[in-house]
């Protein structure tokens, strides 16, 4: 857990289920559904067969390597 100034502390092993994992990104579930089965999407964690959970330290960490300064940058 991280505190920074007067910030709340943030848990990044916090488990997340679909719903929240794509609202943090901004995308829909069905796009995060779609990544785990091409790949390219976050880290996740199969609980059980039909239970999938997003750390929130993974879905950041997939957030910021995807942080680019210009277009030449691109993936």
């Amino acid at each position: 857990m991280i505190k920074l100034n007067n910030d709340p502390i943030i848990d990044h092993n916090r488990l997340m289920d679909e719903k929240e994992a794509a609202s943090l990104i901004c995308y829909s579930v069905r796009a995060l559904q779609n990544w785990r089965h091409r790949g390219g999407g976050p880290k996740f964690i199969r609980v059980s067969s039909r239970s999938i959970r997003y750390a929130y330290g993974d879905v950041m960490a997939w957030i910021d390597q995807r942080r680019v300064a210009n277009t030449s940058q691109l993936l």
